[in-house]
């Protein structure tokens, strides 16, 4: 008897022979999505736990971003920044305020944004602290993830990233996280930049020891060097407030934005920071053909907006807080450690036992969707939007997969 392919081993099949294999997805093909949850070509449904690694912070097809971007695909999408639009001022003035910033570059990509973070570092060290041409230096820390392009995995620690790009960009040096004698002593005069992630969600949703933070700013303010937070997936709700930083009552020298920022929509990124930091740019130096685009200042002042209530945010704290409890019912049965902030949590599962990868197939035959990082840990960062008895019911999902 010959077996028909369903309509996802179709897709998944074509897939696979036209896409390089950048990517190494789960076997499920979703068609269409509401809220923390998708449905696939076969019409099963999934509680989404990935949520675009933080790119979906508000949901899928949120309505207040869904009109906002129809309203705006029906007057103009892109003009290039040749020109000004109605919806770059309010966006940026806006995305400054929420930040207690006072200038905003806006990009398209997380990696775009944290590349013009080094630029702007650089730029300003020149321009403004008196480093020699081509000396400067900007550090960063192990385990991080900032990207792919091919001046960040110049600094990237995970060999599957940086493996086979050389030769890399100079420049950077990297330190153990979590540890402030080490920023101190790599400091020197030509340095420029700490670039760090408040929690680094890569590497398994790390969280720094208390207090690291604002030793780092503290250090960085008296050396004279800049403090660049990258809150791509950290920031905009998921940690319970708008920016991790804020958490430690850390205030920056540089917010790196993205992902959540369009809304699952749209890319868009921003570099936002003061303007005696930020005036070092000028006309030429930097660029986007989409860059601020209207449609994505349209989606990005909506989310902002989202944000000013500080629903969203509380949401995140309440629902995150009752998440933690749920993981860590789980420690001793089949989870070795849980690390959360807000709706964001690192799940070590016992090796022993099985890999992230096996977690996440067996969990997706149960109709969650969860991804793996670095051997049996897995990520869990769930829509905002999620309902408490949707985390219950994903906990009831990972016990069951776990026993």
């Amino acid at each position: 008897m010959i077996e028909t392919q369903t309509l996802s081993q179709q897709q998944i099949q074509l897939a696979e022979q036209v896409t390089a294999h950048n990517y190494h997805p789960l076997p499920v093909v979703i068609e269409s999505a509401e809220g923390a949850w998708v449905t696939d070509v076969d019409g099963r449904r999934y509680l989404d736990c990935l949520a675009g690694y933080s790119a979906l912070n508000f949901g899928h097809g949120h309505p207040v971003l869904v009109a906002a971007a129809r309203e705006q695909i029906e007057r103009v999408t892109l003009t290039s920044r040749a020109f000004h639009t109605d919806k770059l001022g309010p966006f940026c003035r806006d995305l400054a305020a929420l930040a207690g910033m006072e200038v905003v570059l806006p990009m398209n990509t997380g990696a775009e944004a944290v590349e013009t973070a080094i630029k702007v570092s650089r730029k300003w060290g020149y321009d403004v602290k008196g480093v020699a041409a081509d000396q400067a230096n900007i550090i960063v820390f192990d385990g991080n993830f900032h990207g792919r392009t091919t001046t960040i995995v110049s600094f990237s620690t995970d060999p599957v990233a940086r493996d086979g790009f050389g030769p890399f960009t100079p420049g950077f040096r990297i330190v153990p996280y979590g540890d402030v004698a080490a920023v101190e002593a790599a400091i020197d005069a030509n340095t420029v930049a700490v670039l760090i992630e408040p929690i680094q969600g890569e590497a398994g949703v790390l969280i720094p020891p208390a207090g690291f933070l604002k030793a780092v700013r503290d250090v960085c303010t008296r050396e004279n060097v800049l403090f660049v937070a990258d809150e791509i997936q950290s920031g905009l709700g998921r940690t319970g407030s708008t920016f991790a930083c804020e958490l430690e009552g850390v205030v920056p020298d540089m917010y790196i934005l993205g992902k959540a920022l369009g809304g699952g929509i749209v890319p868009v990124s921003a570099l936002v920071s003061s303007r005696a930091i930020m005036g070092v740019i000028r006309p030429g130096n930097h660029g986007s053909t989409f860059g601020g685009n209207p449609l994505a200042c349209a989606i990005g002042h909506a989310v902002v907006a989202l944000l000013e209530t500080g629903e969203y945010q509380a949401r995140a704290a309440a629902l995150g807080e009752h998440l933690r409890k749920n993981l860590e019912a789980l420690i001793g049965h089949g989870v070795v450690a849980v690390r959360s902030r807000g709706l964001w949590a690192g799940v070590d599962v016992d090796p022993n036992l099985m890999t992230g990868r096996e977690v996440c197939e067996r969990l997706m035959a149960r109709g969650v969707l969860v991804k793996d990082t670095h051997g049996s840990t897995i990520r869990l960062a769930p829509p905002i939007v999620v309902e408490e008895s949707d985390l219950d019911w994903m906990t009831e999902q990972l016990k069951a997969v776990l026993v």
